[in-house]
């Protein structure tokens, strides 16, 4: 869905009020490798126009399927967030003041707001770094095969602090059956 920026100026008196259902599995999939499928987004919101900016606030709500993190099933995640955007053109943002922060400001390369590129990228930051099926997420499963395993990094840590007290550098063995003598004799 697109509203160009002339279509918003001339009814900036009201908000621009939308409820929408998006179709993004195709481009999101090819912009992502890792989603397996998304379920159609339903967003709902409004834009307010300002002298200044645009203002975009809504919330989206979808389910995405990605592979688990350990065992790489799929994993269907639900998915609600909200966001708030605040868009300017070019010639706003160099009409900008040092009140607002730039890093707060998206521009807008065309005469045109994409509520459909907003959702896409914002859906992809809202995608977890981990992704755990329900078994895995309760019992703590870590997928392992003929002469390998996946641990934790507190195993991994404990195994190898075990390896280093087994450990006796061989220049000292001599030195340490030494002290063992003395250690004896003192008692």
């Amino acid at each position: 869905m697109k509203w160009s920026l002339a279509e918003l100026r001339k009814n900036q008196e009201t908000p621009l009020q939308f409820n929408e259902t998006l179709n993004l599995k195709n481009e999101l999939m090819k912009r992502n490798e890792q989603i397996l499928d998304l379920a159609p987004v339903h967003v709902e919101g409004l834009v307010v126009v300002e002298t200044e900016d645009y203002i975009l606030h809504y919330t989206a709500k979808t389910t995405i399927t990605l592979p688990s993190s350990r065992s790489l099933e799929p994993v269907k995640l639900p998915m609600n967030f909200s966001v708030d955007e605040v868009f300017m053109t070019l010639e706003q943002y160099a009409q900008l003041d040092e009140s607002v922060q730039a890093e707060e400001v998206l521009l807008l390369e065309k005469q045109q707001l994409d509520l459909n590129d907003s959702v896409a990228d914002n859906l992809l930051l809202e995608i977890p770094v981990q992704v755990l099926t329900e078994d895995e997420r309760q019992h703590g499963t870590m997928p392992s095969g003929t002469d390998w395993a996946v641990i934790s990094e507190e195993e991994y840590e404990k195994q190898k602090e075990t390896e280093r007290k087994e450990t006796t550098d061989p220049r000292l063995a001599d030195l340490s059956s030494l002290l063992e003598d003395l250690e004896e004799d003192d008692t």
